[in-house]
């Protein structure tokens, strides 16, 4: 192969592989997005699975409870308060609490996975 004289002629003369490595490094990059995609597809639909069993579990364990209260307190008002009130409380501490109990741990989450991905990444 003839030694190029400039940058210019040397593209000339290796256009077509400069091409088929930016195609393969497109082709990464979707491959890569992909991944990304069908990973977040998957936790996305564990966590609305979860929501709606923990959804049921808080339901049908707050008629239960506010059915024993009902019983000791021999008033469906008074039971069914009390555990209006708990649920309420419950809520209120978790909005107060939110940052420290979901915020920062899902943040520190997906920085310790895409450490992960990025060591992955480079070892292979």
């Amino acid at each position: 192969m003839p030694q190029p004289d400039n940058l210019g002629s040397f593209f000339a003369d290796n256009k077509n592989l400069l091409k088929e490595y930016l195609e393969t490094r497109m082709e990464i990059y979707r491959l890569q997005s992909l991944r990304l995609f069908a990973r977040s597809a998957g936790y996305f639909v564990w966590i609305l699975l979860s929501l709606f069993l923990a959804l049921l579990f808080l339901l049908f364990g707050g008629l239960m409870t506010a059915f024993w209260f009902s019983e000791l307190f021999h008033s469906n008002f008074k039971g069914f308060g009390l555990v209006t009130l708990l649920i309420v409380l419950v809520f209120v501490l978790l909005a107060i609490f939110r940052k420290a109990l979901f915020v920062n741990p899902v943040i520190h989450a997906v920085i310790q996975k895409s450490k992960e991905e990025e060591e992955h990444a480079q070892t292979n």
